[in-house]
């Protein structure tokens, strides 16, 4: 199945801390790049959550990131470092001596860091809610990047449809080619005035007509054609064997114009370059 590496998706989930909200953007990349951003209480679950995006990705630069909304009344539970707030207490008065118009409110210490406490959460429960939001919000991402795979599926058929009716254009315009070039070699021939050797004709022609003889060239190209419809009929990650074919399509494309001594073969040769570089701009967004 070709799906593309461009998608967006998310998904919601409560947790044991509060909702759980992940987002997925994945860009198209040479290999699977994972990029995650999660709260701080769950950084230690980001192999975790690696190891499962990597069993549903193959390529592509994927950013994730992970919110945590803690729920009204969630506050229960909540306590105060007496230590922490009693230091704190001690400095505000030692520099209110020092600086009399300074006014410290009670709700900006509860602001200093460590001064409220959360009960800690079970670590497996969080954990399994990260990871179950974090399927569901995969489970949307395959279904875009499979529809928009769908639509660059049916393009690059269309351009390989456009690719095989050339080839045959050319294939057809092949004898008549020859015998036009067997016509400018007799013509030139004949302004020679000292008569020319039968045998000499032959040979010449038989030198020109190997140099423009592009039959190898549209054989592979109609093998690329071939093998390109079956990688895009197949149900694992196929873009990197796509983009190796383009490779090949362009490298038979260029023999082909360098050969060409007829214009329409040179036009053609054109055409199949563009062709073949639309389909490459678009294998480069299939996993």
């Amino acid at each position: 199945m070709i799906r593309s590496m461009t998608a967006y998706a998310s998904a919601e989930r409560a947790g044991p801390s509060g909702t759980l909200t992940c987002e997925l953007r994945t860009v198209n990349h040479r290999y699977l790049e994972i990029s995650p951003r999660l709260p701080d209480d769950m950084r230690g679950f980001e192999s975790a959550l690696r190891e499962r995006i990597a069993t549903r990705l193959s390529r592509g630069k994927v950013d994730v990131t992970v919110r945590l909304r803690a729920e009204a009344g969630s506050g229960e539970g909540l306590r105060i470092n007496g230590p922490v707030l009693s230091r704190l207490s001690e400095l505000a008065l030692d520099l209110e001596q020092r600086f009399p118009r300074m006014q410290v409110q009670f709700t900006e210490l509860l602001r200093f860091p460590g001064v409220l406490q959360q009960p800690e959460a079970d670590a497996d429960a969080l954990q399994a809610a990260l990871l179950g939001v974090l399927d569901q919000a995969l489970a949307a991402l395959g279904d875009t990047r499979a529809r928009e795979g769908g639509k660059l599926a049916e393009m690059l058929r269309e351009r390989l449809d456009a690719v095989e009716k050339i080839v045959n254009d050319v294939r057809g315009w092949l004898p008549e080619i020859r015998t036009a070039l067997r016509a400018r070699l007799e013509a030139r021939l004949a302004d020679i005035r000292q008569p020319a050797d039968p045998g000499r004709l032959e040979q010449e022609l038989v030198l020109q007509i190997t140099r423009m003889d592009v039959d190898e060239e549209l054989d592979r190209l109609a093998t690329h054609i071939s093998e390109a419809r079956r990688v895009l009929a197949l149900k694992e990650p196929v873009g990197r064997r796509l983009d190796f074919l383009m490779q090949e399509f362009n490298r038979e494309a260029n023999t082909l114009g360098s050969k060409s001594v007829d214009s329409r073969t040179t036009n053609a040769a054109v055409e199949l370059k563009v062709l073949i570089e639309q389909m490459r701009e678009q294998v480069q967004n299939i996993e």
